[in-house]
């Protein structure tokens, strides 16, 4: 368990981002080098408790086995740390810098002190690992005979494929754009996941032995049909891609975009000439209107930042969150609190006040004349509980106009979209999801699978490989009648597991 007075000895310290008045001005990660004694130290801070909630359903989606591979770090046993992180998870890579780390508000620790600074350590293993050379390909020894189509290459797709193709099935991934990785490519800008990070992974997959097909858009391009006729399953992983929209008066207007429209061309825009082809959405000199909060509307903020905004703001439809815990919140939920993340940290840098405003109501978009938004118009909003749910009521005279060249509407995801699904024949559940359930991820339609926020919903990337090693698992037992492919919740690393679908 590390230390077993280490919790009490050391205090929570997280490795430090670049500084924001450097970081502004590139599109590298953010983050620093750690210092290994920091990390041994925060993995000492670890109680290895009877119970650890970092594990639980409300922290580690994935079942990372956290106790152990904090012990093996505080120890310097780091090629072990690193083999008993790969046990769970096909890309710590990815979520030791993407995921907002449920382990850590489940940590046991922060009952009473901060908790242990998981995510660091994880993204330290994974780094080191690559750095000394000990993640490398291991292909199957043998194939299997069957041959698994996955539409989707963003983190289901390819925590599917990866799984499925250790087991010696044949894997091979379509994706419709012009690079494999879906929202790690396009979504997440290079500032918090540099692609290089996402290519190095890619290529141990082909290595592997898994197929990559790109510029295939099954149900426009690539026969969804033929698929299912050419292969012994298939795997929707598509995601929730269909995007909130605002129709209010004026929603028409040039300037204002969904915010992954502004994000995805960024980011290709960037990797194709370093901005030179000029395709992408520019900020720059503009005043930027942020509508939504959380990740998306934060790689908002950070990408128009470094476009060189003239002005910025953030609208965000609910009250400010509480400072700590509220009561309703208790450990070991995800404690709803007041974050301020890199974007919000480089906006405080460049103009001097947090971007963010909240109990806003967003009214109508305004036309400059010509057909270009030049501003929008809003009312503050006060929220009450009413029967025991909350209710949103407009504050009277609390109208005003905020100026805006360029607005990004970053209010999260309906679903996934449909022209595929309908061409297959599936059915959706409630929420407009392809419906198949958690543990089986089976459709109506024999041999067609789902996994990942086209079926659970917009969600982290954690869950998307949670829910890509259930349906590599499922899979795999469709095709052969049983499976020694693990998977979170269900078999926690367990033997031979048999079953049925």
């Amino acid at each position: 368990m590390g230390k077993p007075t280490g919790f009490k000895e050391y205090d929570r310290k997280k490795t430090a981002w670049r500084l924001p008045v450097v970081r502004l001005h590139d599109y590298k990660e953010i983050y620093t080098e750690p210092d290994e004694q920091q990390l041994r130290t925060q993995g000492a801070r670890c109680m290895d408790c009877g119970v650890p909630f970092c594990q639980s359903a409300t922290g580690c989606p994935i079942d990372n086995l956290i106790p152990e591979w904090n012990d093996l770090v505080y120890n310097g046993r780091w090629r072990d740390a690193l083999d008993r992180l790969h046990k769970t998870n096909n890309f710590p890579e990815f979520t030791g810098r993407v995921c907002p780390a449920p382990c850590e508000g489940a940590c046991v620790l922060g009952i009473t002190n901060p908790p242990v600074s998981i995510k660091n350590i994880e993204s330290a293993i994974i780094d080191k690992g690559f750095a000394e050379g000990w993640v490398k390909a291991n292909p199957p020894k043998s194939r299997s005979g069957k041959s698994v189509a996955i539409i989707g290459s963003g983190p289901a797709g390819l925590a599917a494929a990866d799984q499925l193709n250790k087991v010696g099935h044949s894997v091979t991934v379509y994706e419709r754009s012009d690079r494999i990785g879906g929202l790690l490519m396009y979504g997440i800008p290079n500032m918090k996941l540099d692609k290089g990070d996402v290519e190095r992974r890619l290529d141990l997959m082909r290595e592997e032995g898994v197929k990559f097909i790109t510029k295939a858009n099954v149900g426009v391009n690539v026969d969804p049909k033929q698929l299912m006729a050419e292969n012994h399953a298939v795997l929707l992983s598509t995601g929730a891609t269909k995007p909130r929209d605002l129709p209010i008066p004026g929603r028409q207007l040039k300037g204002v975009y969904f915010a992954m429209e502004f994000l995805s061309a960024n980011t290709a825009s960037l990797l194709d000439s370093n901005h030179a082809d000029g395709k992408f959405i520019s900020a720059k000199g503009k005043k930027v209107v942020v509508i939504g909060g959380g990740d998306t509307g934060c790689d908002c903020i950070g990408t128009s930042l470094r476009h060189e905004c003239s002005q910025l703001v953030n609208f965000e439809l609910l009250e400010k969150p509480p400072e700590e815990r509220a009561s309703d919140n208790p450990w070991p939920q995800w404690p709803r609190i007041f974050r301020s993340d890199y974007g919000h940290e480089e906006a405080q840098e460049k103009f001097g006040i947090d971007p963010r405003e909240y109990s806003i109501l967003s009214k109508e978009f305004l036309d400059d004349g010509k057909g270009n938004v030049k501003g929008i118009r809003t009312v503050r909003v006060k929220w009450e509980k009413v029967d025991g749910r909350m209710v949103m009521k407009e504050v009277d005279g609390s109208e005003q106009i905020i100026e805006a060249d360029l607005v990004l509407l970053a209010m999260g995801f309906l679903g996934p979209e449909n022209y595929v699904s309908e061409m297959m024949g599936l059915e959706y559940d409630a929420r407009s999801n392809y419906k198949a359930e958690h543990g089986k991820f089976t459709t109506n339609v024999p041999g067609v699978f789902a996994a990942g926020d086209c079926r659970r919903g917009q969600s982290l990337v954690v869950w998307a490989i949670n829910e890509g090693r259930g349906a590599a698992r499922a899979i795999d037992i469709y095709l052969t009648g049983e499976s020694k492919l693990p998977a979170p919740g269900v078999t926690m690393g367990s033997a031979l597991v048999e079953a049925s679908v």
